[in-house]
């Protein structure tokens, strides 16, 4: 099961408020895709939260967007910034990527964001939202949301 981040936002509005926050702290950050051989390939990536959507724009044949046309699974991870405090904790998000051909739309998406030209745009379709932080200086928390479900909280000393 999928959902777009519309459909995450209204079912935890608290966890994507936090998540998005976290996104928009930095610029970059960091995209897992697989390869050919199925390895790991980790990419720097900018990504939008527009219109109910999030959005991963990249350049035109960029190994990453080859990635994702061939297998569209990913990793996303915010940028945890320098030194080790993460304001809002860690927060990462697992999915499909789309690509997005419709002329009409990437040039709704260029009215927005102004990419530059030519690029790749995929629509994500998420399966997994963690946010992962200290609490109390004490507690290790993980919240966990899968699509059709309320998020977990898990708690560890």
């Amino acid at each position: 099961m999928t959902a777009n981040w519309a459909a995450f936002a209204t079912a935890e509005p608290d966890l994507a408020d936090t998540v998005e926050k976290r996104f928009g702290a930095y610029t970059h950050h960091v995209l897992a895709t697989l390869r050919k051989d199925g390895s790991p390939r980790t990419s720097g990536l900018e990504v939008r939260f527009l219109n109910g959507e999030l959005w991963l724009g990249m350049m035109p044949d960029s190994l990453k967007a080859l990635d994702l046309r061939r297998d569209p699974r990913f990793a996303l991870q915010a940028n945890s910034g320098e030194g080790t405090g993460m304001g809002g904790g860690d927060v990462r998000i697992s999915g499909r990527a789309i690509e997005v051909e419709d002329a009409e739309t990437k040039a709704g998406y260029v009215e927005e964001v102004e990419p530059p030209e030519p690029f790749h745009l995929f629509r994500t379709e998420l399966t997994e939202v963690v946010r992962t932080y200290v609490e109390d200086e004490t507690y290790l928390v993980v919240q966990v949301w899968t699509p059709g479900e309320p998020v977990r909280t898990i708690k560890r000393t």
